[in-house]
């Protein structure tokens, strides 16, 4: 007996088309009737790229941008792609500007053949290492969220930055002065930036945003001294 789908189809052919149809309907319709979108079957993560320029346009390279979301942050540690250690090379601190959750112990390799002495005295991380040699290296576990200027007791002119975040929404801004974060909820949030320069007495900047799901762009202007 052939299929009423159609008189000229073998009987086998006739229920593989039939059978195509129902799961276009079903994907139409969705099981039991409920409409499903391609929006709602694949969520976009939320993705905020952000630029930092000063009050000329230029970007400003090296600021850390954060943002803390209203709905807090995610449980859990918070862990960066890149290591938790600033060297001395060449008399300098490298990278200058190092971005690390709170509670992370940073290793500070001498990479010099010269000795340094670390130091700080900033509030969030007051702390000295004592004069050690090339290729030795010594650490520091920053508790304390906040921003921590480095220094060395032999070389003056040696100066580092360590911003210690408490969210996993942190980042550095690259020459062209943009940063990108990602995987924050939708809705409200504060975004945050920190730079050396920055001409407020916290070195901070901040503003209010609305993330929403899929990609978004921002553009902060801040005024350095």
């Amino acid at each position: 007996m052939r299929s009423a789908l159609s008189p000229h189809l073998p009987h086998g052919l006739a229920a593989s088309v039939i059978g195509l149809a129902l799961v276009a309907a079903g994907l139409a319709g969705g099981v039991g009737g409920g409409a499903i979108s391609a929006a709602a079957a694949v969520a976009s993560p939320a993705s905020l790229r952000v630029q930092v320029v000063d009050a000329a346009g230029l970007p400003v390279r090296d600021a850390v941008v954060e943002l803390h979301g209203a709905k807090g942050t995610p449980a859990g540690p918070i862990r960066f792609p890149w290591k938790m250690g600033m060297g001395q090379k060449n008399r300098q601190f490298t990278p200058g500007t190092l971005v690390v959750a709170k509670g992370s112990t940073v290793a500070f390799p001498n990479l010099d053949n010269v000795r340094h002495s670390i130091y700080s005295f900033s509030k969030p991380a007051r702390f000295a290492i004592e004069l050690y040699g090339r290729d030795q290296t010594r650490t520091h576990t920053f508790a304390i969220a906040g921003s921590v200027k480095l220094g060395c007791n032999i070389h003056d002119e040696m100066r580092g930055y360590i911003r210690v975040t408490d969210t996993p929404f942190a980042g550095k801004t690259d020459h062209n002065g943009y940063v990108t974060l990602t995987g924050m909820a939708s809705g409200g949030a504060r975004l945050t930036v920190w730079h050396p320069l920055l001409r407020t007495p916290s070195g901070e900047s901040t503003a209010a945003i609305t993330v929403a799901g899929g990609a978004q762009t921002h553009k902060l202007k801040v005024t350095l001294r």
